[in-house]
């Protein structure tokens, strides 16, 4: 990237310091800050499955959540920030018992559901006196990662020390993504990836194969810094460049990422303890998931799996961000589900409740006409 471009983020040493609204020492987000227009939702749906543009290169306007959903935010913040904290423990102590990263960790958060993550398990790291270090990146499904934000990652540290982080996995496409990615590349980066939710039984490391309310899952931008997810076209990235965002100070005021951090450091000892990870049920937990997808795709006809969302995280963002055909549950009255049913209801999105084998929530994309996604 040329020091040109956004030349208020880089300093005196040459290195980039953009941090949205998190303190620099918690993350550094190598992504390009720039002037992005909003696409209106239903317009934004059109253009992707109609296969004219890839979802990554638009982004619609963020709105701040109603009083009645915020609550919602705070019960399950209350409800699961013991059990968060406990989990962030967990992968840490996993974390510095490997010989690659008992000394040194470069923590690789996955912009942006990874970035908060990221922030509390540097801390924990520091915590355990491993010298941590923290970069949120992009990846993007169908465009794979950031190979100039690697490159930068890379320059500094080098490759044998960094991990990928994010706060669960849905059907596994990220890890798909990051596996390509990094075998295409030749900067030597491994694929370890490290969650906090593993339903899908793709992750490296996790604390859980649960799928539970991870609560800045419930939110976006105010709880991520008040950074939007990546955005990669031809008019916002050149070559060199990071991908692209937008940052949002007109939510500054409800902003809640550090206030986020904040909680579940100060939480508790757990009361609901997630149930233990273990590497040898991933093939098992992986089988149970592919196996629920196509279940889920004939019986709604969805030719395309990207149009099904699993998971609490993202069931929940695909009704904040897509256009919803209905939404599926495991139990109505679960309290981890409270949030998406108001959404649904606010939506006019229909509600139906069945068995989901690991997951808790699943969310159906509305077909506009087309199947691409």
């Amino acid at each position: 990237m040329t020091k040109q471009a956004n030349a208020d983020y880089w300093d005196t040493n040459g290195d980039w310091t953009f941090s949205g609204s998190y303190a620099a020492d918690d993350v550094i987000f190598l992504l390009r800050p720039a002037a992005i227009e909003p696409v209106e939702v239903a317009e934004k749906e059109r253009l992707i499955q109609s296969g004219v543009r890839h979802y990554s290169e638009m982004l619609s306007a963020e709105q701040v959540p109603d009083e009645r959903y915020i609550a919602l935010y705070h019960a399950a913040l209350e409800r699961n920030a013991a059990r968060l904290k406990h989990d962030i423990a967990t992968l840490a102590d996993a974390i510095a018992e490997r010989p690659q990263t008992a000394q040194e960790c470069v923590v690789l958060s996955l912009a942006r559901a990874g970035t908060p993550i990221g922030v509390l398990l540097k801390r924990a790291l520091q915590r355990r006196g491993i010298s941590a270090h923290h970069y949120s990146i992009s990846i993007i499904r169908g465009r794979g990662i950031d190979e100039a934000a690697l490159a930068y990652v890379a320059a500094r540290h080098g490759t044998k020390t960094s991990i990928f982080v994010d706060g669960w996995t849905g059907k596994g496409a990220i890890r798909g993504e990051l596996d390509q990615s990094l075998q295409a590349s030749s900067l030597g980066f491994a694929p370890f990836l490290a969650v906090v939710a593993d339903p899908a039984g793709r992750a490296d490391l996790a604390a859980t194969y649960d799928d539970y309310v991870i609560p800045s899952g419930l939110l976006n931008g105010i709880v991520s810094g008040l950074v939007s997810r990546s955005v990669l076209n031809d008019a916002l990235v050149g070559p060199g460049d990071f991908h692209a965002c937008l940052v949002m100070p007109e939510h500054k005021n409800v902003d809640l990422s550090r206030a986020f951090i904040a909680a579940i450091e100060s939480a508790g000892p757990s009361t609901s303890l997630s149930s233990p990870w273990q590497a040898n049920d991933r093939i098992t937990t992986c089988e149970a998931s592919t196996g629920l997808i196509a279940e889920l795709a004939k019986a709604y006809k969805a030719k395309d799996t990207n149009r099904i969302k699993p998971g609490i995280a993202e069931a929940t963002r695909a009704i904040l961000r897509r256009v919803p055909d209905r939404v599926i549950v495991r139990d109505i009255h679960d309290p981890d589900v409270a949030h998406i049913l108001l959404l649904a209801d606010q939506a006019g999105v229909p509600i139906i409740q069945r068995d989901l084998k690991n997951y808790r929530a699943v969310t159906i994309i509305k077909d506009l006409g087309g199947e691409q996604q």
